[in-house]
């Protein structure tokens, strides 16, 4: 065992009685357990539906990337995703139905942004993207390019429903927006307008 303030030889058993092949086991056991705790920790910062990270991981991502993003000197967009009509997909077609909307939703996003853009799950039906190095987009191009990922999966899945979402941005403003839960919470008002 290492004990602070003591030297440690390479090589030399801290514990006398404690081979050279139990030492190794016992690292390899603390190595397991260190992995199971960041597991645990990945796994408390995604949405285990979607696979996306979910509010903390989103956030967690998003303050690097803004403070990436001020540091450069570069804009910094937010989008926001509601699905449309989700609350009547699960009601006429089953939550497992808005549950594979929702998964459809997020397969389409991660294909549709960079790969330096952090994408995420708020909650519910409620999606989020931070185009790090972007100003002001034109989202009337974006959503045109979302809608057509999606038509193509609409048109081959034969559900009864087609997913839609409606989409708005916030771009960021150091000046106006403090921290980045300023930013959030400007574009959840901005949603439910």
């Amino acid at each position: 065992m290492l004990i602070p303030g003591k030297s440690h030889k390479p090589g030399v058993c801290a514990d006398p009685l404690r081979t050279p092949v139990q030492e190794r086991e016992l690292l390899r056991d603390l190595a397991r357990k260190a992995e199971q705790a960041l597991t645990g920790v990945q796994m408390a910062s995604m949405d285990e539906l979607t696979l996306l990270p979910n509010r903390h991981g989103f956030i967690a991502l998003a303050k690097l990337g803004l403070d990436a993003c001020e540091q450069l000197a570069r804009p910094a967009t937010l989008l926001f995703f509601n699905l449309d009509d989700f609350k009547r997909i699960n009601y006429l077609f089953g939550r497992t139905e808005g549950d594979n909307a929702l998964k459809t939703f997020a397969d389409v996003l991660r294909i549709g942004f960079r790969e330096n853009d952090v994408i995420g799950r708020l909650e519910g039906a409620t999606f989020v993207a931070l185009l790090t190095g972007s100003g002001a987009v034109d989202i009337t191009a974006i959503k045109a390019r979302l809608e057509e990922m999606l038509d193509e999966r609409n048109a081959t899945a034969h559900r009864g429903y087609d997913i839609r979402f409606s989409i708005g941005q916030i771009e960021h403003d150091p000046t106006a927006h403090g921290t980045f839960e300023e930013l959030l919470g400007e574009a959840q008002r901005v949603m439910n307008r």
